[in-house]
């Protein structure tokens, strides 16, 4: 389920969609929802931490979203997050990476407010999601991956009408300078069924920083969006980090993540399995291979080769070799000298450095 299908239901009317970015709150545990009421006991971020919260004080007030022994089991038993602890930087750009299925969205939506945790704690800009949810709610821009919008609406109409249902006053030139941001300007008073996709995803851009939040939330940003258009994208969402915005990113494109993100989080079945830096990530797990490009072709690697994981291709004239650069011995050296001493001659070598992807696919394969 994606998060388009938690906010859309069955609403067919342009109005009874975006009711759900009005300050609302999740009911029980079928989510249906309601107005918040008019006023809500607000909650700062306390002098000491409960004993059941593993982030330090210290961790909450550097960070623009805490998440503390967060856990989502639905009424059929199945458990979608499982104890998932996890902090956010104010000012970065995290992309959060899981196969179908892992927990991505339940998790952006309790981080939202739009679904309810079983148990755990959400802080958003020190404001806890669920005792606080206006005030924490204002702080969070969320564009999912579906287009919904009037089709029939301008551009301008659309954009100022999602500022008003967070209760901001009028204000043009805001609504002006982020559509200038998002070259939407010369299309402001163009009907949205109109425009092309790439623009309709920059609407939905446009809308989720109507109300000038903190935070923003990026569900599959460039689905269904040719390659040109992508990398447009991209420098949209960096000039977003640059103007202030912390924006967490989901994606399937993980050339996305390596592309434009600052740390990495993996999620797999309910749990985190992995936080770190996109730098260090790719250091500490990244490996090289290693291709020999052989002057006779071979049927089979000898016996003296054994030790070494080696591959050899279809063609029968590649050998592959896979590293790990933190290790202490690559092996290159002694593998080189008992392909010498073994007969086998190359033509060439070359070198390449496993990419964010095949990082990825090795942690969820292993965990």
């Amino acid at each position: 389920m994606t998060i388009a299908q938690h906010l859309s239901g069955t609403c067919r009317r342009r109005a009874c969609f975006e009711t759900i970015f009005l300050p609302a709150i999740a009911t029980g545990q079928d989510r249906s929802y309601v107005k918040a009421p008019l006023t809500r006991p607000s909650r700062q971020v306390p002098a000491s931490l409960p004993s059941f919260c593993p982030l330090s004080l210290a961790a909450i007030m550097s960070s623009i979203i805490s998440v503390a022994n967060l856990s989502k089991t639905y009424g059929s038993g199945f458990k979608a997050l499982k104890n998932v602890n996890l902090s956010i930087k104010r000012g970065e750009i995290f992309a959060l990476l899981g196969p179908n299925g892992a927990g991505k969205t339940t998790l952006i939506s309790i981080i939202c407010g739009i679904a309810n945790p079983s148990e755990g704690r959400v802080l958003v800009g020190g404001e806890d999601i669920q005792t606080s949810y206006r005030k924490a709610r204002s702080l969070i821009g969320l564009v999912p991956q579906e287009l919904h919008t009037d089709a029939f609406e301008s551009v301008w109409a659309t954009v100022s009408f999602s500022r008003g249902l967070f209760g901001k006053p009028k204000n043009p030139g805001h609504i002006e300078k982020v559509l200038k941001d998002l070259s939407l300007w010369d299309k402001k008073d163009n009907k949205i069924i109109t425009l092309s996709g790439g623009m309709k995803r920059r609407v939905m851009i446009a809308k989720a920083l109507s109300h000038e939040p903190q935070i923003l939330f990026l569900d599959e940003p460039t689905a269904g969006v040719d390659v040109e258009l992508r990398k447009g994208m991209w420098e949209v969402v960096r000039t977003l980090q640059q103007s202030g915005v912390t924006i967490i990113l989901t994606t399937h494109y993980i050339e996305e993540a390596e592309e434009m993100a600052d740390r990495i989080g993996v999620i797999n079945k309910g749990e985190i399995v992995l936080v770190e830096d996109k730098t260090t990530l790719m250091q500490k797990l990244g490996k090289k291979r290693l291709t020999l490009h052989l002057q006779n072709k071979i049927t089979a690697l000898p016996e003296s080769l054994a030790q070494y994981e080696l591959e050899l291709c279809d063609d029968g004239a590649t050998l592959i070799y896979d590293y790990d650069t933190q290790g202490e011995r690559t092996g290159i050296t002694s593998l080189l000298g008992d392909l010498r001493t073994a007969g086998i001659r190359f033509n060439d070598l070359d070198t390449t450095q496993s990419s964010l992807e095949d990082i990825f696919v090795d942690l969820v394969r292993t965990s």
